[in-house]
């Protein structure tokens, strides 16, 4: 079990993996993150996680695994917003469908000592 999960993402993908890590017990503590107030309101009624911020990297902060799940294409901008709140030993990987992208746009900002696995 993660003392702390983080989803940075909570679209149809996040809001499932959400819903397992609740469901099977996977983590003390889920951490939602998005930029839309209407769709974190959602995930709040839906009782998706346990903290709700619009703020990716106040979600990310002491979490030992980040699941980033937004579109390919904003990645890279995502692992630079978070990068500095992450904790040494995170994992952190994601959910976009083409690695090499996402491998290319996330690795530049990996922190030393977290450990990034593509999903």
């Amino acid at each position: 079990m993660f003392e702390k999960i983080a989803l940075v993402g909570i679209g149809l993908i996040g809001s499932s993996l959400a819903r397992v890590i609740r469901r099977e017990g996977l983590a003390r503590h889920i951490a939602i993150a998005t930029r839309s107030a209407s769709t974190l309101k959602r995930a709040e009624e839906l009782g998706l996680g346990d903290s709700y911020t619009t703020e990716a990297k106040e979600a990310v902060r002491d979490a030992d695994l980040v699941i980033v799940s937004v579109p390919v294409g904003s990645s890279g901008e995502v692992a630079a917003e978070i990068a500095p709140a992450l904790k040494k030993g995170a994992i952190l990987t994601d959910v976009g469908s083409t690695k090499a992208s996402v491998i290319a746009q996330m690795q530049p900002h990996v922190p030393e000592g977290v450990h990034f696995i593509p999903g």
